[in-house]
């Protein structure tokens, strides 16, 4: 039997006892049209927002916001792939329960999941540093859709976080969104950027599904960030069985039970198959 057809083998018998906790990273989202941020040689595509660069700068928050107002457009045509949905399938099947992502796109709750732990926030959801008031993005895309009626940018393509590269001119002529709570410069998007913790209670409740999954299956995520990489140590502490399912080398190339180099979409609508699942949802 070719290995592959081995490693699928594995994997579907780790879904088959069920309370299979999933955590998923960018790669689950690249056929959706959003890019990972590290290439198949494991290096850095992009340079991230900086956690202390945007809280410590309204320079830096301009050109966020200017490259964030036109990835939120390019963002609203995404859909969930035939990855997201087939994962989707799978849980409504039994076969899995909770989902950890890190990513902040929002795309397994458009594909139906439940049970989505948002490991790094949510780029729909904004925050006020100064004064912690909490709005909606579509709200505030409106405002700075009426603040800004003639910035247009046609180049630029879309980051996973959900900006684009903008010129400095560009950047420079934006109109920043201010809080209507208390006016301040200091609207954040309630997602953890790089150099960012993840909240303490967010982290031990994914440590306890940890603790009580029969396996843990990661999909799309080279885990060079430990946030995601601790899961994958907690498992490995605990002898619970790890499946890798990614595109690449990976941090926990020598921790994980099975791993499989291969598309998302492809692999895990052969595992529905392999399960049983004949639901035909979503």
């Amino acid at each position: 039997m070719p290995v592959r057809e081995r490693a699928l083998d594995t994997v579907a018998g780790l879904l088959a006892a069920g309370d299979v906790l999933v955590l998923t990273g960018a790669g689950i989202s690249t056929e959706s049209g959003i890019p990972d941020y590290r290439g198949p040689d494991g290096l850095r595509r992009v340079r991230p927002m900086q956690h202390d660069e945007f809280v410590g700068s309204s320079d830096a928050r301009r050109r966020y916001w200017a490259r964030s107002f036109v990835g939120w457009q390019r963002m609203a045509s995404v859909r969930p792939n035939a990855g997201h949905l087939a994962l989707t399938r799978l849980q409504r099947a039994g076969r899995v329960g909770s989902v950890i992502t890190q990513n902040v796109d929002g795309l397994h709750q458009r594909a139906g999941t439940r049970d989505v732990i948002e490991l790094h926030g949510a780029l729909a959801d904004v925050l006020c540093l100064t004064c912690d008031a909490r709005s909606r993005r579509d709200a505030l895309d409106e405002r700075m859709r009426r603040d800004n009626p003639s910035f247009v940018v046609t180049d630029g393509g879309i980051r996973p976080d959900g900006d684009v590269s903008l010129h400095d001119l560009d950047v420079e002529r934006f109109v920043v969104p201010l809080c209507e709570g208390c006016g301040h410069d200091t609207l954040m998007p309630d997602v953890v950027f790089f150099g960012g913790s993840v909240p303490k209670p967010r982290v031990a409740r994914c440590m306890d599904l940890t603790d009580r999954a029969s396996a843990l299956l990661v999909l799309g995520s080279s885990l060079q960030v430990f946030s995601g990489y601790r899961f994958v140590r907690r498992a490995r502490a605990n002898g619970t069985p790890i499946a890798l399912i990614t595109r690449g080398p990976t941090r926990a190339d020598d921790d994980v039970t099975v791993k499989i180099d291969a598309g998302l979409g492809e692999t895990l609508e052969a595992l529905v198959g392999r399960v049983g699942v004949t639901d035909g949802a979503p």
